[in-house]
């Protein structure tokens, strides 16, 4: 995907349609000069409704849409004729999209399944026609039902990336590296912080033709769920990984409390993350010999882990079979 074409937040703002007026209409034909009330109902107003496209990958089409309005309802008409609906404005989005308020952040609903359809922004009710108000005391009533008035509101589109293994680290822990060397996808690499700006998806080849899905997660700092350093925009997506594999250098001065501080970042922004399934690769360790690796081994998480560098091609194979074992492995019956 081209550079600054993954687009995971947009801020739209969406009019759904006015509802068509009642009819006010008293029956006349030829053989009938006072009839009763015969108006119709109007039509509803057009839904502004969101779509799950699983063929979606960002939502960079939407960008440049900053405001989308749906159709009005058509009035009602004589001999109980019902208006028209307007017009429903469907938008496709990836799943994963989260869909909220944007003065108040109240979430709405999330898309996570193809062809999943829900309103974003619901359409006015169309007018009721005079013959509903036709009563023993009413028999012609002269009057109908404006159309309710459509809704106008900002809204936030944010996508969570959906994968099976999301990598978290630091800047500069590798990931992006290890990420291009497991599968075809090329993210931008070089030895500076924040390279990463957008995660990156790439499928993973495991033995027989199997395969799995790696989120690269752009860098988390210290203090990333207070905002900082954009600190939301990346941490959301950690949400939507069935395994979070934390990738730490093995030049780190403290491997142990790189790793709590990126697990109290996870959890400080969603303690649901805590329940995920945790693995820890300790990584650029082409020059580490195997004295060294049971040095560091004495003081590691209590978490599954093992050694790697993606350059000389160490441990990956072993990561792999780590990695699909935790995937695979069964569930205890809820």
């Amino acid at each position: 995907m081209e550079k600054g074409n993954f687009i995971d937040y947009v801020k739209i703002c969406t009019r759904s349609g006015d509802g068509g007026a009642g009819s006010m209409h008293l029956h006349r034909d030829k053989q009938t000069t006072k009839g009763g009330p015969d108006g119709g109902d109007g039509g509803r107003g057009g839904h502004i409704i969101l779509k799950g496209n699983r063929n979606y990958w960002t939502l960079l089409h939407l960008k440049y849409r900053k405001h989308i309005k749906a159709g009005h309802g058509d009035r009602g008409s004589a001999n109980h004729r019902k208006g028209a609906d307007g017009e429903d404005i469907i938008l496709d989005v990836p799943l994963g999209t989260v869909a909220k308020n944007a003065e108040t952040g109240t979430v709405y609903f999330e898309i996570m399944e193809h062809d999943e359809t829900q309103i974003l922004t619901a359409g006015g009710r169309g007018g009721l026609g005079n013959a509903h108000f036709k009563s023993p005391t009413n028999q012609t009533p002269r009057y109908a039902q404006p159309g309710e008035q459509g809704e106008e509101v900002w809204n936030i589109l944010e996508l969570k990336v959906l994968a099976d293994v999301g990598l978290v680290g630091f800047p500069n822990a590798g990931k992006s590296t290890l990420l291009a060397t497991l599968s075809a996808a090329k993210p931008k690499i070089a030895n500076y912080p924040f390279t990463t700006l957008t995660p990156n998806l790439g499928i993973v080849s495991y033995r027989n033709d199997r395969s799995f899905i790696m989120a690269d997660i752009p860098g988390i700092i210290e203090n990333a769920h207070k905002g900082k350093g954009l600190g939301h925009r990346f941490l959301r997506h950690i949400e939507r990984n069935a395994v979070l594999l934390f990738m730490i250098p093995c030049d780190s001065d403290d491997i142990k409390k790189e790793y709590e501080i990126l697990l109290n970042e996870c959890a400080q922004y969603n303690k649901e993350l805590l329940y995920k399934d945790r693995l820890l690769a300790i990584t650029k360790c082409d020059l580490a010999d195997e004295e060294l690796e049971q040095m560091l081994s004495v003081d590691l998480p209590n978490i599954p882990y093992v050694f790697i560098s993606s350059v000389a091609q160490k441990g990956l194979v072993e990561l792999k079979d780590m990695i699909w074992g935790v995937l695979n492995e069964p569930r205890p019956e809820e």
